[in-house]
């Protein structure tokens, strides 16, 4: 539970706390310095309790299993297909990747200097100003948690409706696929890759730096076979470079310059998960220095990734209009198994990708019940002192990530009242992610960038740009994720993500109606006591 004798913030407006303004500018680990990351995390108010059992390249690999490229991108191709066509596809993906580096940069400064799992909400309680810290940490910390978890299900989620269009290349009769894909078959699917997800991250959590270790050479090997494959088969013929790089078609009804825009959501959502690796913070050897170059060095490796999986795809693009008309929603088994010519071939192509679909999977549900767990530590989740436990004999907080499965099967039923359900997880996810990153970011620039001075992992004098860059990043994608796809607006294209986020909204504010503001103080301050329930 929070604190008790710093319930409220408006007594220390003008007197800054000295205990607080310590902590505000934290030891930091360097070259030559004794201090361990133990220790550090202990001026940051808090006790160890999980083992730093991963190096900077297997975090660097988590971060990277955790967008998933090309499996993110291969689920949601169909924003850009109707957004723009090739140019979409090709150029949208290179710009969104400029852009989340200066997102990863400024995180990664940030981070360096507050290595905690608490992730970006501890960062904004401790960058704020005295008088609104508390409530900038609570709405952060909210949109969060809140974003890990529903990305997570956006995840098991899109693998569910992936791996269906995947056993349908195998057809009955041409257009009908062997699997009828049922509401309540799709969903039982998804609840047992939910339940996989989870024995995978809690049973075997010391092995899951090896299994991100692998997950990169598999990818890059599937991609690999992909690319040669369909480029040297093509049995539906192959694009010149003009149509790949710069034929532009809008289908989804919007002005091309916007259409352009909300087909950004396919690099959005791949791109999202950037800074959730900062909760796994206190089980890296050396947060301060290994964190911020894993995120930033990730979106190198994903970028290359990406377009060695997107190009040879435009080449061998069939149809763009039967494409978008798919009743599954997933084009890339159709793109495949028209490229090779036979559904063996095609099936053959895409188990890579359905596997690293699952690695990624169990990645996002380590991620958010680290960032769960973190925000329960602090009293912020109702029934913190569950969620806040670890289990020492599998390491994990596994009440923590219980949680999260639960309310994500809960989530996971909307699909029965709407087909389009996966669209408001995958943009709920990037929205709530998108402004939690945002929150730290901007509140360092308004505060000058006074308490990343010095930082490991220091920005200087471009600082300010890739902060801008970010900033203005997120201001676009708030309002552009919770644009329907397409338009007109039927019951089946209609987003549903500012639904799902306004209802998360709902629940945050009620709850600190209810408890938040009386109770809730924010993360620990240096030489207080730990955070106890």
């Amino acid at each position: 539970m929070a604190r008790s004798d710093s319930k409220h913030d408006s007594s220390s407006a003008s007197n800054m706390d000295p205990k607080l303004e310590h902590l505000r500018q934290p030891p930091r680990l360097s070259v030559g310095e004794a201090e361990t990351a133990d220790q550090l995390l202990e001026n940051l108010g808090y006790k160890p309790e999980l083992s730093r059992n991963r190096s900077t390249l297997q975090v660097a690999f988590m971060s990277f299993v955790l967008a998933s490229i090309p499996y993110g991108l291969a689920t949601t191709l169909l924003y850009p297909l109707a957004g723009g066509g090739p140019v979409n596809i090709i150029w949208g993906w290179v710009l969104v990747s400029l852009i989340i580096v200066c997102v990863a940069a400024s995180l990664g400064e940030i981070t360096s200097v507050y290595p905690t799992a608490g992730g970006v909400y501890y960062q904004a309680f401790m960058l704020a100003p005295a008088k609104w810290r508390r409530v900038a940490s609570w709405v952060c910390g909210w949109a969060y948690v809140v974003g890990n978890i529903t990305i997570t299900l956006a995840v098991n989620f899109g693998t569910t409706l992936f791996f269906v269009a995947c056993i349908n290349v195998f057809e009955t009769e041409p257009g009908v696929g062997v699997f009828a894909g049922e509401p309540y078959q799709v969903f039982l699917i998804f609840l047992g890759i939910t339940i996989l997800c989870n024995a995978v991250s809690a049973l075997g959590n010391k092995w899951l730096p090896w299994l991100d270790t692998a997950a990169i050479f598999w990818t890059f090997a599937g991609v690999i076979a992909i690319m040669i494959t369909i480029l040297v088969l093509a049995k539906g013929g192959r694009h010149d470079a003009k149509y790949v790089f710069g034929h532009f078609e809008a289908n989804s009804g919007w002005p091309n310059g916007w259409s352009f825009c909300v087909g950004l959501l396919h690099a959005g959502y791949a791109t999202s998960s950037t800074g959730m690796i900062i909760s796994m913070c206190e089980e890296v050897q050396n947060p301060s220095v290994q964190v911020p170059k894993a995120m930033v060095a990730t979106i190198f490796i994903n970028t290359f990734a990406g377009l060695l999986f997107l190009i040879p795809l435009v080449f061998v693009l069939p149809d763009i209009q039967m494409l978008i008309a798919l009743p599954s929603g997933q084009p890339v088994p159709t793109i495949i198994k028209e490229a090779v010519g036979s559904s063996g071939g095609a099936i053959g192509l895409l188990i890579p990708l359905m596997v690293l679909a699952l690695l990624c999977g169990i990645g996002c549900t380590t991620a958010s019940s680290r960032c769960t767990w973190a925000f329960a530590r602090d009293g912020a989740i109702p029934g913190s002192k569950w969620w806040m436990k670890v289990n020492r004999s599998l390491d994990v907080p596994l009440n923590a990530m219980m949680l999260c499965a639960v309310v994500e099967v809960l989530l996971g039923l909307i699909y029965f009242g709407s087909s389009t359900a996966f669209n408001a997880f995958s943009g709920v996810g990037v929205i709530s992610l998108t402004a939690s990153y945002a929150t730290p970011i901007a509140i360092s620039l308004a505060t000058g960038r006074k308490q990343v001075q010095g930082a490991a992992f220091y920005l200087g004098r471009w600082g300010y740009l890739l902060n801008v860059v970010a900033i203005a990043w997120s201001l676009l994608a708030l309002p552009l994720f919770c644009m329907p796809s397409m338009i007109p607006v039927t019951a089946a294209t209609v987003n549903y993500a500012p639904a799902v986020f306004v209802a998360a909204i709902g629940v945050s504010a009620l709850w600190y109606w209810v408890w938040g503001h009386k109770n809730y103080a924010g993360p620990p301050v240096a030489g207080e006591h730990q955070h106890a329930l």
